[in-house]
C-alpha cells in the first residue's frame, strides 16, 4: 500500500511539474498563435455571471489581439507601443502606453517573452480535466492588477486562464482552435481609430 500511495504521488508530483514546463515550453516556443475563447465573470459573491466570446491572437514580444464578437463588440489590440481598447457600442476608444498597461498581466503572460521574469509559477492539483499553474505577479500592491492567475494545460496544449482581480471578481477564458507558430495578417497588431470616435489617452 505504501509503495501504491508513493507511486501515486510521484505521478502527481510529475504531471503538475510537467503543467509549469508547458507553460514555459509554450511562451517560449510559440512565437506567435492564435484561437478562439469563451469568458466567463463570476461578481465576488457568485451572484452574477456574464458570458461573453471572441478570438484571440499573438506575436511576441507584446502584440497581441483579443476581440470580444458577443454580447458586445469590443477589441484590445497592443502593437508593442501601445494598448488600444475600442468599445464598438460606446464609439469610444482608449489608448494607453504598452509598459503602463501590460505589466504583470495575462496578456503579459501570453505574448510577453519572458514569463519568469514576471510571475512567480508554481504547479497546482489537476482539477476540470487541466493540470494548472499558479502565476502569481512579481509586481506587489497596488501595481498588480489582480489577486491570482491560473493557467490550465491539457498536455502541451493551453487550454485555459483563470483570474481574480482585486475587487474578487472571476474570469475564466477558454481557449479552443489553438494554434501556434501562423504566420498573423500583416495588420493584426496595428489600430487606427475609425472616423468620428472619441480617444481617450490615459
Amino acid at each position: 500500500m505504501r509503495k501504491l500511495l508513493w507511486l501515486l504521488a510521484f505521478f502527481v508530483s510529475a504531471a503538475q511539474a510537467d503543467a509549469v514546463d508547458a507553460l514555459r515550453e509554450f511562451t517560449r516556443d510559440a512565437k506567435t498563435g492564435r484561437a478562439t475563447f469563451t469568458q466567463v465573470v463570476t461578481s465576488a459573491d457568485s451572484a452574477k455571471k456574464k458570458t461573453s466570446s471572441g478570438s484571440f491572437e499573438f506575436s511576441r514580444p507584446n502584440r497581441f489581439r483579443f476581440t470580444y464578437a458577443k454580447p458586445y463588440e469590443q477589441v484590445i489590440v497592443g502593437d508593442g507601443q501601445s494598448v488600444w481598447l475600442y468599445d464598438v457600442d460606446l464609439q469610444q476608444v482608449t489608448v494607453r502606453a504598452m509598459d503602463q498597461a501590460l505589466g504583470a498581466t495575462p496578456a503579459a503572460l501570453l505574448a510577453g517573452a519572458n514569463v519568469d521574469k514576471d510571475f512567480e509559477l508554481k504547479a497546482q492539483p489537476s482539477a476540470q480535466g487541466l493540470d494548472w499553474v499558479q502565476a502569481t505577479p512579481r509586481i506587489k500592491g497596488e501595481a498588480a492588477s489582480f489577486q491570482s492567475l491560473r493557467v490550465g494545460f491539457k498536455g502541451k496544449a493551453l487550454s485555459a486562464i483563470e483570474l481574480v482581480d482585486n475587487f474578487g471578481q472571476r474570469s475564466l477564458l477558454t481557449f479552443g482552435e489553438v494554434a501556434t507558430n501562423v504566420a498573423p495578417a500583416a495588420d493584426t497588431f496595428r489600430f487606427t481609430p475609425p472616423k468620428g470616435v472619441e480617444v481617450l489617452k490615459q
